[in-house]
C-alpha cells in the first residue's frame, strides 16, 4: 500500500499519510484547520515488513484503507521535574 506523508507546518512533529497523493478532501475540516499548511515529504510504501519511526504500521495501514488518512501527532512531552520552579529561590 502506498502512503503519502505530509508535514504540517503549523504543528511540530505532526504528520498526516494518505491514501491518494494530495487528496485532503478526506480529512475533516477541523483536522486540517489546526494543521494546515502541509508539506509533501515522503511516498513510501507500507507493507507488513515496514517499520515507522514513531507509529504502528498496521494502524496507520487501517486508518488509510478505511478513511484515507492517518494522523500522527507528536509525542506527549514529558518535563524533567529537576527543570521546574520548586518555589525554593528565596
Amino acid at each position: 500500500m502506498q502512503a503519502y506523508v505530509y508535514k504540517s507546518l503549523r504543528k511540530d512533529g505532526a504528520y498526516v499519510f494518505l491514501a491518494a497523493h494530495d487528496d485532503f478532501q478526506c480529512v475533516p475540516e477541523a483536522v486540517r484547520v489546526v494543521l494546515e499548511p502541509f508539506r509533501f515529504v515522503l511516498q513510501v510504501e507500507l507493507d507488513a515488513q515496514r517499520k515507522l519511526a514513531r507509529g504502528n504500521t498496521a494502524e496507520v495501514r487501517s486508518s488509510l484503507a478505511s478513511q484515507g488518512f492517518h494522523v500522527q501527532m507528536p509525542p506527549p512531552v514529558t518535563l524533567d521535574p529537576l527543570t521546574g520552579d520548586w518555589g525554593t529561590d528565596g
